[in-house]
């Protein structure tokens, strides 16, 4: 029996999801951020699309008062749709009330704006707004439609059709008629509709959104869109997507678009798009991805960059290109069961999607740099802030995409953990919890997962029903994972980087440990990253470190902070201790020498690294992950 709650649910694969309804996570690192997300960062959203007049947007379509001075940017409604997908998966999670009656407060304000043809949008088509579909290239109004038509999957698979799935059907039904085969042949600058209506057309069986996701990605590539000065790649409609090698543009864009490749690859069996989607994940992870998982390294488009072009101060790394580059990496991993995507999931987890939110949950992170030059100015908590990379977490945002999309994330985290076979359970990402499943025949598998994880490295599966026929248990070992073991009937082995097995007729009772090796270890860059050439990084568990200058003895220490690469770093409470070299560098009139001669000045000293998804906590800091190697640590 398949559990339909779940954010992806493809026909076909060598594994399925498990729902909300088989996977629980009942605490540890990923349950406090879950209660947080509930209890503060759902009203939260809410509150500031209030304030800003982003909700009374849809009031005053349905009244006929819009007009020209409309707040909100012309993507304001998607923030809408993204509060609303989180909540709905928060009521699959939980039965939370409160999160219910805000789903039927906010659909019915939405739901008096439809335009009687199915259209749906507050920032054109009404009084004098601009026409419909008269700013493909940046007008967002498909992109629009394709979140809310996620946030109805979302209904529609935790709580059934109800108004919400029945408004997304309708502008499901306006966008086929409106750019059907023989309509309007454009597409949206930004991708989303097309991963919208792969989804929605899955959960309603209508094919024909399906074919309409499908038709969006082969327009795409062929210059349909207008030029703009940073180039038809800013879309991803400068080479078709059958034929591109690489992530390119707008990073978001582009990795909505891809999850959307996979869908409609998987669900029409078009195995050589699932093939150039592959090749694109490879070379951009290879080449075109930060030690975080972060993706997104120029301001200027919020874009990917060249191969290698990795530079941790102008890190872009946008909290939303974490979201979209986990949707891609779990599309993948159930189309192929390779366990290198729910490696790179595990990874953004723990230093992109765990990085944003404050302890709170009512402050975020936009951008996600790895080197920090300056502490930020403390944000005010009643302010929107201007600019998304200040170095500081803030409240709202003047572009809002990031908070919604945490949310809508974290409230369907259990979606993302765990999968099944026609012979037993997979688990991808370990959190304490529980994980139910039938299999083929009837047969009932079920597990509780007890472990601190990443506070240790230790993860017990007790198994807690009686098999009559042998099923596999497998966990996945990470791919930094090297030194793991598995013990099982007291006896312990070595287990390598990957899936491991374990397959009997369990019995009630039985546990099998998985021990994760947590010392903090060296990560090297590739040499062909100029940016950090000379630097190391420090990682413990899936875990990215970094060094905070609330730690070094005068704030501008981590400008000349030099870490000695002979003294592996030593494991403390919550991180890593690293020996470094502190040198006392003058001021001078020219910032070049005719020596390479190290400074005549320098002290030795132990310093902490914490997580990089706990910098910031203590107040503004500066910042980094890529720590420059001394030259010369001999005779210290």
């Amino acid at each position: 029996m398949t559990d339909r709650s779940v954010p992806v649910l493809p026909p076909t694969g060598p594994v399925r999801p498990l729902g909300l309804a088989q996977v629980s996570i009942t605490g540890g690192f990923w349950g406090r951020r879950q209660t947080v997300n509930a209890t503060a960062t759902l009203s939260h959203c809410e509150a500031w699309m209030e304030r800003l007049g982003w909700l009374a947007n849809f009031d005053r379509v349905a009244d006929g008062t819009t007009g020209p001075d409309r707040p909100g940017w012309s993507f304001s409604d998607s923030e809408v749709y993204k509060l609303l997908e989180a909540l709905a998966w928060e009521t699959g999670r939980t039965g939370d009330p409160g999160a219910e009656a805000a789903i039927k407060r906010l659909t019915a304000r939405i739901g008096r704006a439809q335009d009687p043809d199915g259209y749906l949008n507050t920032c054109f088509g009404h009084g004098e707004q601009p026409p419909r579909y008269s700013d493909l290239e940046m007008g967002h109004e498909l992109y629009n439609t394709g979140h809310l038509l996620q946030a109805a999957v979302a209904r529609l698979r935790t709580s059934g059709e109800d108004d919400l799935v029945r408004i997304a059907r309708r502008a499901a039904d306006h966008v086929c008629r409106t750019f059907g085969p023989d309509g309007n042949p454009g597409i949206c600058g930004h991708p989303e509709i097309e991963v919208g209506l792969a989804e929605l057309g899955r959960a309603l069986g209508e094919e024909r959104y399906v074919e309409q996701a499908r038709l969006f990605l082969d327009r795409r590539g062929h210059g349909t869109l207008r030029d703009i000065p940073l180039g038809r790649a800013y879309f991803q409609d400068d080479i078709p997507i059958r034929r591109a090698d690489v992530w390119r543009g707008h990073a978001v864009r582009a990795l909505y678009l891809t999850a959307a490749a996979v869908d409609v690859a998987v669900e029409l069996g078009d195995d050589e798009l699932l093939r150039a989607v592959e090749r694109q994940w490879e070379r951009s992870v290879a080449r075109r991805t930060y030690i975080t998982g972060g993706m997104g390294s120029r301001h200027q488009d919020e874009g990917f960059g060249e191969d290698w072009e990795l530079p941790p101060d102008r890190a872009y790394c946008e909290t939303c290109a974490g979201v979209a580059s986990i949707m891609v990496s779990w599309r993948l991993y159930l189309a192929t069961g390779d366990v290198r995507y729910t490696d790179l999931i595990e990874r953004t987890l723990y230093n992109v999607i765990a990085t944003s939110p404050s302890t709170d949950g009512r402050a975020f992170f936009y951008a996600n740099p790895l080197h920090q030059r300056t502490p930020g100015r403390p944000a005010d908590a009643d302010e929107v802030s201007p600019r998304a990379e200040a170095g500081v977490r803030a409240a709202w945002f003047d572009v809002s995409c990031c908070p919604t999309n945490v949310a809508r994330t974290l409230a369907s985290l259990e979606g993302y953990l765990a999968t099944a076979d026609d012979d037993g359970l997979q688990i991808h990402q370990y959190a304490p919890g529980a994980v139910r499943a039938e299999l083929p025949g009837g047969r009932q598998v079920a597990v509780d997962v007890e472990t601190d994880y990443p506070k240790s490295g230790t993860v017990r599966v007790r198994i807690t029903a009686d098999a009559a026929s042998p099923w596999t248990l497998s966990l996945r070992v990470p791919a930094w994972a090297a030194g793991a073991t598995l013990t099982e009937d007291g006896r312990a082995r070595p287990v390598e980087p990957g899936m491991v097995e374990v397959r009997r007729a369990f019995r009630a009772g039985e546990v099998i440990t998985l021990e994760l090796p947590m010392e903090p270890r060296f990560t090297w860059p590739d040499p062909r990253i100029d940016a950090v050439r000379g630097c190391v990084a420090v990682e413990r568990g899936p875990e990215v470190l970094c060094a905070e200058s609330h730690d070094l003895p005068h704030p501008g220490g981590l400008d000349a902070l030099a870490i000695d690469p002979l003294s592996s770093p030593q494991a403390v409470p919550g991180g890593a201790r690293v020996r470094a070299l502190l040198p006392a560098h003058p001021d001078r009139p020219w910032p070049y020498r005719l020596s390479a001669a190290p400074p005549e000045h320098a002290e030795w000293l132990d310093v902490p690294l914490r997580p990089y998804h706990s910098w910031a906590r203590r107040g503004p800091s500066s910042m980094r992950i890529w720590l420059p190697v001394c030259t010369s640590p001999e005779g210290a």
